[in-house]
């Protein structure tokens, strides 16, 4: 592995422990050694022979095991010194355990997804509220200790959850710049900035996203292929839709479910993200119908943003994903759905085969005074492979908020549990962006209801653009 040094290499001397090492790994390895320790402090931990064989081509020291409740912590434990740093890479591996064990040894930990032990997403025994992302989110946010400097422990920090809620304090303050209700200086508290996207009438905000990275040999019957992990995808695609619920809506969904304790700022629909589909924007792409699939940022940007009492809010906005994958995907996404929701033998993620395309990663905010405002990531695969090696549009996505991540938290090393939401946006953008491809901010005057009335009846909210019912295809 070919890799050019930053001469501002912040030089770690603390071990970096990789669990798992598919794409996201594999695309994050390259950048942390340029930017932040060298291969002697690094180790791999992983069950894959693919994931092995790229530890080893990289110089990299390697365990193979595959981490479970009963031996992760004889198996992690030895490797984790005081400011160490533990990257949870992984799919099925218990971000809550591993957190305890780090917060044991003294160790920073980093995931990009806050994950249970493999089966707990796909468990037919469990009732659907035990299968969310809130679910997950409430327990690892149980366990904070406040003023007790623990070691930090970030959450969530990927491309989406994690830049993009980055990308939404941007794409705020850009919008109170061009709207003129900017203020000297940027809120620098959750108050301020849930006050800021009140006064501007943020009513929804889409993670609007569109893969058109496509590969060679194309998808085969029977087969799921993804641009990024497929296990992964396949977990989340099946927990229940989830979405951050407004105070402006007025209609409930049919199938909707309110939560009991916690937050209380999402809810989720009794169907998986995978049969959940909501119209939405991409400025090239266009509009486009994507899949509800549930995100912690849904969750934590509605929080982040509300004003008021969690149970009766004065103003919080409706937030969920809105992913339009790869073509090759969404035909693996319907086959799977023809087959009950069993995923297939073959699986296939696709890295060196792709041959173009891009991903379109970004924030939609709607509601406001200029309609619609999206901001963020234009990234080609061509600009990918010349960024860094080993990597996809998607992946090199994924692998800057890691970065990004990972470099804050050794710069800030106790600061306990915390989420995307509550770090300085603009340090971990600029950190992120030089692997961004074009950030681009752009308006448009699209509504869900655009051409709506030609052909068929549907049940729409036509008094007011923003509600629910008329973002969900029905």
């Amino acid at each position: 592995m070919d890799i050019e040094r930053d001469p501002h290499h912040i030089g770690f001397r603390g071990r970096i422990v990789v669990v798992g090492f598919g794409s996201t790994g594999q695309g994050t390895l390259p950048l942390l050694l340029r930017h932040v320790t060298d291969r002697e402090h690094v180790l791999v931990v992983t069950p894959d022979a693919i994931g092995l064989e790229a530890a080893r081509a990289a110089g990299v020291a390697s365990l193979e095991a595959a981490l479970t409740r009963d031996n992760h912590r004889a198996l992690l434990a030895p490797h984790l010194k005081p400011g160490d740093v533990l990257l949870n890479l992984s799919v099925g591996v218990s971000s809550l355990d591993l957190i305890v064990l780090c917060r044991e040894r003294g160790a920073l930990y980093l995931d990009t997804s806050v994950e249970p032990w493999h089966g707990q997403y796909t468990d037919a025994s469990l009732e659907p509220a035990a299968r969310t992302n809130y679910a997950l989110r409430e327990a690892a946010l149980a366990l904070r200790r406040p003023g007790s400097g623990a070691p930090t422990a970030l959450l969530t920090h990927g491309a989406n959850p994690g830049l993009a809620s980055h990308f939404v304090k941007q794409a705020l303050l850009d919008i109170a710049r061009d709207s003129g209700a900017a203020s000297r200086a940027p809120p620098t508290d959750r108050d301020g900035w849930a006050l800021l996207a009140e006064r501007l009438g943020i009513r929804v905000i889409h993670v609007a996203e569109r893969d058109t990275q496509h590969a060679l040999p194309r998808r085969r019957a029977d087969e799921f292929v993804n641009t990024w992990s497929v296990d992964a995808f396949i977990d989340e695609a099946l927990q229940p839709s989830e979405l951050g619920w407004g105070s402006h809506e007025r209609r409930f969904p049919d199938d909707g479910v309110r939560h009991e304790r916690g937050g209380r700022a999402a809810i989720y629909l009794q169907r998986p993200g995978a049969s959940t589909r909501v119209r939405s924007w991409v400025p090239r792409g266009g509009a486009q119908q994507g899949f509800l699939i549930t995100h912690a940022e849904s969750i934590s940007i509605a929080e982040y943003l509300t004003v008021g009492a969690s149970e009766r809010p004065r103003y919080r906005p409706t937030v969920h994903y809105a992913y339009h994958p790869s073509d090759d995907t969404v035909l693996s996404l319907h086959e799977l759905a023809g087959r009950n929701w069993r995923a297939p033998a073959k699986k296939r993620v696709v890295k060196d085969e792709l041959v173009g395309g891009r991903d379109e990663l970004g924030v939609l905010l709607m509601g406001h005074r200029r309609g619609a405002y999206w901001y963020g990531s234009q990234l080609t695969l061509a600009d990918a492979r010349a960024l860094c090696p080993h990597n996809s549009a998607t992946s090199l996505q994924v692998a800057a908020g890691v970065l990004a991540g990972c470099i804050w938290a050794i710069r800030h090393p106790d600061r306990d549990v915390v989420e995307p939401d509550q770090l300085p946006f603009n340090e971990i953008l600029d950190l992120a962006r030089p692997y961004l491809g074009e950030m681009i901010g752009v308006y448009t005057d699209w509504t869900p209801l655009d051409d709506r009335a030609w052909l068929f009846s549907e049940p729409l909210d036509r008094d007011d653009p923003w509600q629910f019912v008329n973002f969900r295809v029905a």
